[in-house]
């Protein structure tokens, strides 16, 4: 079997047992188009990028319609080009961040999707706005006109037993709902986007409906 076909036999497989309505973004940081191809005619529902210039140079390479989701931490600087490439930003994280997305969206008359970023275990080495903060960013966004937020992200700790990632999964789960019943103008609060290869299942047990796979999809 080729390595695409070992990537194949392993999304559909990973799909196969996943709760009904769940998305698969696979994390493509590192892989090459023919992965990124591969796990798109599996079936996963995007491809998910950390670094714009990855985007920049694998999205003309793909054959086949697909989503684009930023999934990395976003600098302002390189919003511009970002609004261009992506589908969805899941990493807004500030007003300021916010504020620049409506500005390069405006100009080039995009509705773009973003998720807010909660840095669930607030570690002072990743990036997300901090979970009391998550409101007051949700009620600037709903006052802008080229955003849609439609749910929130987090990347939570990382811990050697996935299992102790369950009380930030929870707390974040916990906001979205909350969000959910703000009646927040222009707000549908339709992805909770949290798990990654080590810690998926426990995400999806505390409510993700949106995972970010890398390492179990392509298995290196």
């Amino acid at each position: 079997m080729t390595d695409e076909g070992a990537i194949v036999a392993r999304v559909r497989g990973i799909m196969q047992a996943l709760p009904p309505g769940t998305s698969v973004i696979a994390a493509a940081k590192g892989r090459r188009p023919e992965e990124a191809m591969a796990a798109l005619c599996a079936g996963v529902h995007g491809i998910g990028h950390n670094y714009v210039q990855e985007a920049e140079r694998m999205i003309p390479l793909i054959a086949q319609p697909a989503e684009w989701h930023m999934i990395g931490h976003l600098q302002r600087s390189k919003v511009k080009s970002a609004v261009r490439l992506f589908d969805m930003i899941q990493t807004v994280d500030s007003h300021e961040l916010a504020t620049e997305i409506e500005k390069r969206c405006a100009a080039i008359g995009k509705i773009m999707p973003v998720l807010i970023e909660v840095n669930s275990g607030r570690e002072l080495s990743k990036t997300g706005i901090m979970p009391e903060q998550t409101e007051e960013l949700a009620r600037q966004i709903s006052l802008m006109s080229h955003l849609r937020l439609q749910g929130l992200m987090t990347m939570g700790p990382r811990f050697g037993d996935p299992e102790n990632a369950r009380p930030f999964f929870r707390l974040v789960q916990e906001l979205f709902d909350h969000l959910g019943k703000a009646h927040l103008p222009d707000i549908e609060m339709r992805f909770l986007s949290m798990g990654m290869s080590n810690s998926y299942r426990i995400a999806l047990e505390e409510g993700a409906n949106m995972v970010r796979l890398g390492t179990v999809l392509f298995a290196n």
